[in-house]
């Protein structure tokens, strides 16, 4: 394990078997975490961005089947660091141990995560109680740090708020609160603003930031929305039918992609300045995993799809020491296709006005 790694994830495979067959949702994904960095994987519903991340978390349905693959954390505890693989532990020594503790989680939906019966001050102390060693006076005094660390006013009177009492961006607050009770080194956040509008979404997001900043936390996005990943991540997986098909920091993935389907999401991202009065779509949908496909998964959608697409699985290509893609365009012997004029001409201005910013 790369020492600067605090999470790395090795050829994890993951199926679940279903009335129709078993469907393999993870086929071989490779991934690591370095400390106090964040990473987003992005792609469409159903690439298996949730489920990679329910596996390190040990919260697969019963019916999943890891076939293969590690999942290393470094773990620091009582002055000690250990590499414990997170598929090795028995799920009750996993919740136990790392998840809340170590390896915390906010999902998209707030409501969901949060009891309507329990008011919000108690579920952010119920942790502490349980798990956490501290006193009720103890935990009472963290949970107000910890709702004023998220930006919520007049703690004292609104810790005996129910969740309905609550505005979505306020409820979402609430559930990061929980999350950073156990004091963890790690936070994954699934699609943690999905549920909001714009304006929230942006506060929400400069609240991870600066909590992150403040803690030392590293950061795992799972969403699908390049803009969120431009305003958070350091390194990008794109992610489809399982596998991650390309890698690399945020500038590499923005300005410099390589994969069709990296191509195909950026242009799908809404535009301003764009000339056409259409919003872009991939063609087609993600395939069946039931049957799993032969050959590169996006040839069917790829309109610069090779004949070896059909035939064979691409390897990830090294186009620097941070990014890779698992295309075919990118072998030696490929014809040489551009990614497509209208994103490169948005790309490039997407640059310039970046550059305006950082002068």
């Amino acid at each position: 394990m790369n020492e600067k790694a605090i999470l790395e994830l090795k050829d994890l495979d993951v199926s679940f078997r279903t009335n129709a067959g078993v469907i393999h949702a993870i086929r071989g994904v490779n991934l690591d975490l370095q400390k106090g960095e964040t990473v987003a994987i992005v792609g469409e519903s159903g690439s298996g961005k949730s489920v990679t991340m329910k596996a390190v978390t040990g919260l697969l349905d019963e019916n999943a089947t890891v076939n293969r693959g590690q999942i290393h954390y470094r773990l620091a505890e009582n002055g000690k660091e250990e590499i414990v693989d997170l598929l090795k532990l028995p799920k009750k020594e996993l919740r136990r141990r790392i998840n809340g503790r170590h390896i915390a989680m906010v999902f998209q939906d707030p409501m969901t995560s949060l009891d309507p019966t329990m008011p919000v001050g108690k579920q952010i102390m119920e942790s502490m109680l349980l798990y956490g060693g501290r006193s009720r006076e103890e935990a009472k005094a963290r949970a107000l740090e910890l709702m004023n660390l998220v930006g919520i006013s007049d703690a004292e009177h609104r810790m005996k708020y129910y969740p309905h009492q609550f505005s979505g961006g306020m409820r979402q607050r609430v559930v990061i609160a929980i999350a950073l009770s156990g004091d963890p080194d790690i936070l994954i956040c699934d699609e943690p603003t999905t549920a909001l509008d714009v304006t929230i979404q942006a506060k929400i997001l400069e609240l991870i930031k600066d909590i992150q900043k403040r803690m030392g936390l590293s950061v795992i996005y799972i969403t699908h929305d390049l803009g969120v990943v431009a305003k958070v991540a350091d390194y990008v997986n794109v992610m489809y039918a399982g596998k991650i098909v390309e890698v690399g920091n945020v500038n590499e993935i923005f300005y410099d992609p390589r994969h069709p389907y990296t191509w195909g999401l950026l242009t799908a991202m809404p535009d301003m300045d764009t000339d056409d009065d259409r919003l872009y779509s991939i063609p087609g949908s993600p395939p069946n995993l039931l049957h799993e496909p032969k050959g590169d998964a996006f040839a069917p959608r790829n309109a610069f799809a090779l004949a070896i697409d059909e035939k064979a699985e691409p390897p990830l290509f090294k186009i620097s020491d941070t990014h890779y893609a698992a295309t075919w365009l990118l072998h030696p012997d490929a014809p040489k296709i551009e990614m497509p004029p209208e994103l490169q001409a948005r790309l490039e201005r997407e640059r310039k006005e970046a550059a305006k910013y950082l002068a």
